[in-house]
């Protein structure tokens, strides 16, 4: 039994195709979906996506959003989502460097909650970067 995941960005729809499961972050913890699961609505963090098919694992970045999951389908609307191959490592390096810079700094000028969230994209994606087979 499978179940058709779907992942939308606003630049494009980045994967829909059936699954085994999905498991991603969500702002309550990691939630793994099967097919039949009950029918909820949840908000993403920023985290990854894996995706079991067919007994392989692929594994996505997702960046914020939400999703809605029926017994059939799961959608998945994020600001962003990338594969391996598709992250541009050292301009992620660049961006934790910036953040942290900004966090060290921690003037009045900065907005934290921001950097913070610059910080967690780029960690999200340096983790990532390493599953890319292409390196």
């Amino acid at each position: 039994m499978k179940i058709q995941l779907q992942i939308i960005t606003p630049e494009r729809n980045f994967f829909n195709e059936e699954v085994d499961m999905a498991i991603f972050r969500t702002t309550e913890g990691d939630i793994g979906i099967l097919p039949n699961h009950q029918p909820l609505t949840t908000v993403l963090s920023i985290g990854t996506i894996r995706i079991k098919q067919d007994g392989n694992e692929r594994k996505a970045s997702l960046i914020g959003g939400f999703a809605e999951i029926q017994p059939d389908k799961i959608t998945i609307l994020t600001d962003a989502a990338e594969w391996p191959e598709e992250i541009d490592v050292r301009r992620a390096e660049e961006a934790k460097r910036r953040a942290e810079e900004r966090l060290a700094k921690r003037t009045s000028d900065i907005n934290i909650a921001r950097a913070e969230s610059a910080l967690r994209r780029a960690l999200v994606r340096l983790e990532l970067s390493q599953y890319n087979k292409n390196r």
